[in-house]
């Protein structure tokens, strides 16, 4: 028999495709920026783009003020399930097992939200102009830059765990237009009003 393909909510596929979307083009641009006025670890042979910087700097804003707070404010709430639980970290002791690979998930999914708000809240504090004046030793800008690395390994590892948890169909499944009932925007007050609510 195939395999069914896990339902994933409405809200969760746009909040998460969203800030996937911003969050890619920000960890590529991130890598241009280095790339252009860093490169002490390497570089790649590739054009340079006119105001990098800025750009890299718009994509940030877009998560901070935009998707980023209402991905959180999801993944806290509704989307807690997929986060650290309180027994998540004894549970890696049951090594091999099915509990194991979720424990795993549900903690790489938390520090990759964490690495994003620390990337976010480091970027902030970092000025434009160092780098082109060749300021490369700020202490900002080495938050920042560490907060990129730990997001893009954390990024790496999330999307292994999926494929071991889930496999195919769970990736499928973030990319499916179709939902149920209960799970259209219509509902969505209702729901965003209980959030409230509660806090």
């Amino acid at each position: 028999m195939p395999q069914s393909r896990p339902y994933q909510p409405l809200l969760l596929r746009l909040l998460h495709g969203v800030n996937a979307a911003i969050a890619l083009l920000a960890i590529l641009s991130a890598f241009l920026v280095y790339n252009t006025y860093d490169g002490r670890f390497g570089k790649v042979p590739v054009p340079q783009i006119a105001d990098i910087i800025g750009i890299h700097g718009t994509f940030g804003k877009m998560l901070l003020l935009g998707i980023m707070p209402a991905f959180a404010l999801y993944s806290f709430h509704p989307g807690q399930k997929r986060l650290v639980q309180p027994d998540s970290f004894g549970k890696l002791t049951q090594l091999g097992k099915p509990i194991w690979w979720y424990s795993l998930h549900r903690i790489v999914n938390t520090l990759m939200l964490l690495a994003l708000t620390f990337s976010i809240a480091s970027g902030s504090m970092v000025k434009e102009e160092w780098l082109p004046a060749g300021e490369l030793t700020q202490v900002w800008y080495y938050l920042h830059a560490s907060g990129w690395v730990v997001l893009v390994f954390c990024l790496a590892i999330h999307l292994l765990m999926s494929a071991k948890v889930g496999g195919l169909p769970l990736i499928l499944s973030m990319f499916d237009a179709a939902y149920r009932p209960e799970d259209s925007p219509a509902a969505w007050w209702k729901k965003i009003r209980s959030l409230v609510d509660r806090s």
